[in-house]
């Protein structure tokens, strides 16, 4: 899959204004902050596809991107406190429209900061992903801000969390470009 032939197809801010789901979707989700726009602009080496905001919780609406093989799903970053309820409950009915239509999703990039334990809003995600048995990966995002030691601990700690499931977890950095190729790969496979 020639992940550079990407462009910027639409972006709802309600779940009406939702694109027909009518290929395969990759759908990225995070607390806000985990650095999502990021990984999208590296995983498709572009340096503005996805905005990226020194502020957590820009992305207020879902954004969809467009590859020859598959659409990238770019969902609101949760857990920001610095937004008001309304716009919080607007996020939620929003990504809760998303998966409550049957849509075509083959993968779900799940997004963790490597450097902490997950939040109660990551925690939530991932039982909800494992509850209605979407199919996801955990990505560590940050992992170069670790120190070898700290990076052996987190990583270990994380596979420890998932070893109940069959779930994957990949470390990944936007800086070093670390886990990128095996991204890559593994949306390829889904959306063979």
């Amino acid at each position: 899959m020639n992940f550079q032939q990407v462009a910027f197809e639409a972006a709802a801010g309600k779940a009406s204004q939702l694109p027909a789901s009518d290929i395969p979707e990759i759908v990225f989700s995070g607390k806000s902050n985990v650095g999502k726009s990021s990984l999208l602009n590296k995983l498709v080496n572009r340096k503005a596809l996805a905005r990226v905001s020194a502020t957590p919780g820009k992305t207020a609406t879902i954004n969809f991107f467009r590859l020859p093989d598959c659409r990238l799903v770019d969902l609101p970053g949760y857990g920001y406190a610095r937004v008001s309820q309304a716009e919080k409950k607007r996020w939620a009915e929003l990504v809760e429209g998303y998966f409550a239509q049957k849509r075509n999703i083959r993968l779900v990039i799940q997004l963790l900061d490597m450097r902490h334990a997950p939040t109660e809003d990551d925690r939530g995600m991932v039982n909800f992903l494992l509850e209605n048995e979407i199919p996801f990966i955990a990505v560590c995002t940050k992992a170069d801000k670790l120190n070898k030691t700290q990076r052996t601990a987190q990583l270990a700690y994380y596979q420890e969390l998932f070893s109940e499931t069959d779930i994957q977890v990949l470390p990944f950095s936007s800086q070093n470009g670390e886990g990128v190729k095996e991204l890559q790969e593994r949306i390829s496979e889904a959306c063979l």
